[in-house]
């Protein structure tokens, strides 16, 4: 289970042996400021070329060069919602980590509280990382479309559940699935973490109970690896359906308005 740390936790641990700070947000929002001694592994390099998750062996590489190895503690931070962090840090869980921090503060509020920033490059020390999967944070189309007692869970906005969005070749939800869009589970004044309670709430209005087992999804698996990570955080029994809506529209399988 990923662990949330504050921003005075991460500060006392920069450029702590032991410990590796990552920025999942894109390059490009890397080199235009980020955290001292952060090394830069963006979403992209996660993605295979059909722009979905790639192989184990890809993303484990991703992260051993980025100098990830068995004996450092990953420490992941983000921006705006914290999806690039979630899906990370979920990337790694998959990948067997079982060691995964995610600062619960956005690199936005740390600036704006004054605190270290730079805006060169860390040249990374390769690492060595191979794959240890844990397929139970996982699901698959096959689990989706026999999810027997599981919950679908749609994080996409109502007008994409709904059907009203323009960019979806087969527009609707998977049949059966209910939605609370990822915004509603993010935290507010500039924190990752919604308060358990009120997710609780907003899943319960959707009719999902505590003790149900959970699918998440969304259209390409990033926006709902947060609510996975929020879920996970608040005791729900949740797997995250990483190929998502867009991997579902290319099956045979229904789509519901």
């Amino acid at each position: 289970m990923v662990t949330f740390v504050t921003a005075d936790w991460v500060s006392d641990h920069i450029g702590q042996p032991g410990y590796l700070l990552i920025d999942p947000r894109s390059a490009m929002r890397y080199l235009m400021g980020h955290l001292p001694g952060a090394v830069s592994v963006p979403y992209k390099k996660l993605q295979g070329s059909n722009g979905r998750l790639g192989p184990p062996e890809q993303l484990a590489a991703a992260f051993g060069d980025a100098g990830l190895g068995y004996d450092i503690i990953p420490i992941f931070y983000d921006h705006h919602d914290g999806r690039n962090a979630a899906m990370a840090a979920w990337v790694l869980e998959y990948l067997g980590r079982t060691d995964v921090h995610v600062m619960d503060l956005f690199f936005d509020t740390w600036k704006e509280q004054g605190r270290e920033v730079l805006y060169r490059p860390v040249k990374a020390q390769p690492s060595s990382l191979s794959p240890h999967l844990n397929p139970s944070v996982r699901a698959t189309t096959a689990d989706v479309a026999a999810p027997g007692d599981a919950k679908l869970l749609d994080t996409r906005t109502s007008e994409e559940f709904l059907g009203q969005a323009e960019a979806d070749l087969r527009p609707g939800h998977i049949p059966g699935a209910v939605n609370v869009p990822h915004s509603d589970m993010t935290g507010a004044e500039g924190k990752l973490l919604i308060e358990p309670d009120l997710l609780r709430s907003r899943l319960s209005a959707a009719g999902i109970a505590p003790q149900e087992p959970v699918v998440a999804y969304c259209r390409s698996g990033v926006r709902a690896s947060l609510a996975y990570l929020s879920m996970r955080h608040a005791g729900y029994n949740v797997r995250l359906y990483d190929g998502s809506f867009a991997e579902w529209m290319e099956s045979s399988n229904p789509v519901e308005l």
